[in-house]
């Protein structure tokens, strides 16, 4: 029974941070025009040292871009993306990847 009243409370206190967290594809379109120079116009990049973002995972690319701006994640071009990452709010980067991965 206690078990099942935590279960609950955590889902219930969970609804508003999944609310918020969710991208607006819209908006990260709006928000892409800078990505384009590396990762293409249509997040296929035309330079085989730039990943696609087209199709990706959108959870993937959230903790991606995340780890990018904590300095989390090295190696490759991580160096460019922590710049062009650290200046992304939680609510860019949620639009960002609801746009690269609708596409």
């Amino acid at each position: 029974m206690m078990l099942r009243l935590c279960v609950s409370v955590a889902l219930l206190l969970s609804v508003p941070f999944a609310a918020h967290a969710a991208g607006d594809a819209a908006a990260g379109k709006s928000k892409a025009a800078v990505c384009t120079s590396c990762h293409g116009v249509d997040g296929k990049a035309a330079i085989p040292t730039y990943p696609n973002l087209a199709g990706q995972n959108a959870q993937y690319l959230k903790l991606s871009m995340k780890a990018y701006k904590n300095g989390d994640r090295k190696g490759g071009q991580a160096a460019i993306m922590a710049g062009m990452a650290a200046p992304l709010s939680d609510q860019d980067i949620a639009d960002l990847a609801a746009y690269f991965s609708s596409l």
